[in-house]
Order: structure tokens, then C-alpha cells, then sequence
């Protein structure tokens, strides 16, 4: 419930939500389930239980459809309101799957069709969001259009006739609020498990700088706040990665959501030096071959992964805080972690350690996750004083941004107290 929050005219942003009261460091300021969610497709490999969102070695499949999976039948029982309409749409074009927007507005569809609230509403609806299909370009415009057309063959068995939407649906309108309204839904490591619409969060605007982060319990999103905020102060997030030099901020902000960050960071051009250090020609070669790493890890092809990663990190000149170089040292731990190296997946990881501090300042959740692998690392390795040194680090971080009775942050406890009992017994 959105007791101490309010819907207010940001000066130059339009809508913003802000508090009612002066506000601590690390308070979970509002709680959410989703209007509407679907799993990612990059996930058929890796997959998670479409109901919760937690992942399970074995999943049931929908016996129907062939494409939902429940971690167990209650789940799959819990799931079928929504998935019933949905389950005739993918039965039908089987074994072809849509893209996530497609599937997300698709739901959306049968959502308002059931005529039900959803507390996700309480502060903004879906018919409030923006969508600034207006604004874009020409090509995105097309690219709309496609999805417009992917959507109408998708609802073919289930929805003949657009005329049965809901009165004054646009598709193309609520393909651009899915683009500017949605929430990537990230598990605890914060991989991407998913995307959903919480209509009230969308009131959120950007700072490059922000006051509160958005973590995840399964569907459940947490708006928990990283900094002291006083009472009517707008309350702000990150909608991108900070990890990433102003101009690439600018543009992917504009192109995704239709603005401009003015913020102190981006008017300085803020830690862009450190970001792209080292020799130009160095950062262009990395940066190509960056997705490239990114395209055989989503292959499984992890050996390979690891040996371009130690080949280019071997041969490159460029400093471990160079944001390129950061991600290929960032590939080469996850690479060795899966191929059980864990000596060099520490090496690596280390290594990532000092540039997460120097670009996710203070109260970040990627760093409070990166400080927990290490720290798992370290203890696998019966390093124990350091392990529990950095541990210590991940807890502190981690208590602010997602809450001592975060999952993640019960896990990161035992883990600490498994360090902690290990030390004593040497």
C-alpha cells in the first residue's frame, strides 16, 4: 500500500511520486505484484517457473501449450486465470514462440478483458501510462507496426476481431507503454528472468544519481531507498545501467523514453575518463568483440567463451576499470564458475572488485551481488578471512538494498555464518 506516497507534478518531468515523510536509508517505500508479467524467451535454456519466477532444475511443462512451465502443480493451478486465454494463443502457433512485448501486451489484453483490479494500480493506471509513440522515430515506428502485426496473428484464435478489445486499445500505443513502462524482472543474481507492467512505479522518473533502487522477491517488486529522502522529496531510480559513459546514456534514455537527463553526472560528463580508459583504438577492438562473448555464452558455449576472454584480457593494454575490459573479466569469472574453475573464476573476479566500487557508488544491488560471489568463492576455497571479509562487505550493502528479509540477504546470512564457523574450526 501506498501509505506514505504520493502522485505530484515534477517540475520539467511531468508526473513524479514522491514521499510523505522523511525517510530512512534501506526502507522498503512500496511493494508490488505485477499488473501483468511473462517470462523472457532467453530463458527456454535456463528456464524459470512461469507463475513465480523461481528457478528449478525440472519444471512441469503445460501439457496444452507445450511452452509455460510450473516448478510444481500448484503453481500451474495458481497460474491458470491468467494463462488459460494465453495458452490457446501459443497452442496455436507452436512451436513458434512470441517475442516478450508481444506476450506481455497479449496478457495485458486479457487482463482488461477480465475487467479486475490490480493493487498495482493504486497510485497510476494503465490507461494513464505514456506511451510517446508520437515522439519516436520512423523506424522504431515500423519496428511498432511489426509487433502490431506479430500480436494480431498471435490473438488470431482467441481474439478474431480487434473490435472485442477493450474500447479506444490502440496495439501500437501499448507497445510503446510496454517500451517505456515496463520493469526487467531479475532474479537474485540479478540475471534477467522476465518483464512486467507495475503501473504505479511507473510515476518513478530517472536520475543517473538516484535515491532508491528497484530489487525483486519472484514477481514481487521492492522500491527500497539508498539514501535519506525528506519528507516531499521526489523519489527517483535508475531506468539503465550507470555502468555506461554519458553519450551512451543520452542516447539510449532518448531512444528508449523520449528525454534527456540533465542530471549533475551527465552535465560533468561524469567518470567517462575512468570508463574509457586506456588506448581508443584498445576500447573499439574490446568493445566489438564483447557481444560476440555475450553470443557464446547464450550458446553454452562456455569453453570457448573463456578462452577468447583470457586471450583478450592477456593481449589488451587497457585497465581493469575500462568498462570493456571490466566485461570481459566479468564473462571469464561466470565462464569459469561454470566450468567449476574456481581459482581463476576468483582471479577474475577480483579483479572486477575496485572498478564496481568506483562506478556502483555506495548502495548499489549489482555490487552487493558481485561481493557475495566472491565472497562464495573465497569460502568453496577455504580462504575464510578473506571470505568473510568480503562477505561482511556484500551484508552491508545488502541489508539497505533488499532488506534483511530479502531471500538473497537469508542466503548471504548463512553464508557468513558457514564462514564464520569454518574460521573458528581451523
Amino acid at each position: 500500500m501506498a501509505v506514505n506516497l504520493e502522485k505530484f507534478q515534477s517540475p520539467g518531468k511531468g508526473n513524479g511520486l514522491r514521499v510523505l515523510k522523511d525517510t530512512c536509508v534501506g526502507v522498503t517505500v512500496y511493494s508490488s505484484l505485477p499488473y501483468a508479467y511473462t517470462v523472457c524467451i532467453k530463458h527456454k535454456k535456463k528456464p524459470v517457473c512461469d507463475y513465480c519466477l523461481l528457478r528449478k532444475e525440472k519444471l512441469l511443462r503445460c501439457s496444452q501449450c507445450k511452452v509455460a512451465r510450473y516448478c510444481a502443480a500448484l503453481c500451474q493451478k495458481k497460474a491458470w486465470q491468467d494463462h488459460k486465454r494465453e495458452c490457446i494463443c501459443l497452442k496455436s502457433i507452436f512451436p513458434s514462440v512470441p517475442t516478450d512485448s508481444v506476450r506481455l501486451v497479449a496478457k495485458i489484453i486479457f487482463k482488461m478483458l477480465q475487467q479486475s483490479d490490480s493493487a498495482s494500480e493504486e497510485l497510476y493506471s494503465i490507461f494513464d501510462l505514456q506511451s510517446h509513440v508520437d515522439k519516436v522515430s520512423e523506424e522504431i515506428k515500423e519496428g511498432l507496426g511489426h509487433l502490431t502485426t506479430a500480436l494480431q496473428h498471435f490473438l488470431k484464435n482467441e481474439v478474431q476481431d480487434l473490435s472485442q478489445l477493450p474500447s479506444g486499445f490502440q496495439a501500437l500505443e501499448y507497445f510503446g507503454k510496454v517500451i517505456c513502462n515496463s520493469f526487467t524482472i531479475s532474479d537474485g543474481e540479478m540475471q534477467d528472468i522476465g518483464v512486467g507492467l507495475y503501473p504505479s512505479m511507473s510515476l518513478l522518473n530517472h536520475s543517473c544519481d538516484p535515491n532508491c533502487v528497484i530489487v525483486f522477491e519472484g514477481r514481487r517488486l521492492l522500491l527500497r531507498t539508498v539514501k535519506e529522502i525528506s519528507k516531499r522529496e521526489e523519489l527517483t531510480i535508475s531506468y539503465i545501467d550507470v555502468k555506461i559513459p554519458t553519450e551512451e546514456r543520452q542516447n539510449q534514455l532518448f531512444r528508449q523514453y523520449s528525454f534527456t537527463c540533465e542530471c549533475h553526472g551527465c552535465l560533468l560528463r561524469d567518470k567517462d575518463e575512468d570508463m574509457l580508459a586506456g588506448n581508443k583504438q584498445s576500447t573499439k577492438d574490446v568493445k566489438d568483440l564483447v557481444s560476440r562473448l555475450e553470443e557464446l555464452q547464450s550458446q553454452n558455449n562456455t569453453e570457448e567463451a573463456l578462452r577468447l576472454c583470457e586471450d583478450l584480457i592477456n593481449s589488451s593494454q587497457l585497465p581493469d576499470k575500462n568498462i570493456h575490459k571490466l566485461r570481459i573479466l566479468e564473462i571469464a569469472m561466470d565462464s569459469c564458475i561454470m566450468l567449476g574453475q574456481w581459482e581463476k573464476a576468483l582471479h577474475f573476479g577480483k579483479r572486477s572488485l575496485e572498478p564496481y566500487n568506483l562506478y556502483y557508488s555506495n548502495y548499489h544491488p549489482v555490487r552487493a551481488v558481485q561481493f557475495m560471489k566472491i565472497g562464495k568463492l573465497q569460502n568453496y576455497q577455504r580462504i575464510f578471512p578473506e571470505a568473510l571479509k568480503t562477505l561482511k562487505q556484500a551484508f552491508e550493502i545488502m541489508k539497505v538494498t533488499h532488506g534483511r528479509d530479502h531471500s538473497l540477504t537469508q542466503q548471504l546470512v548463512e553464508l557468513l555464518n558457514d564462514c564464520e564457523a569454518n574460521l573458528k574450526a581451523m
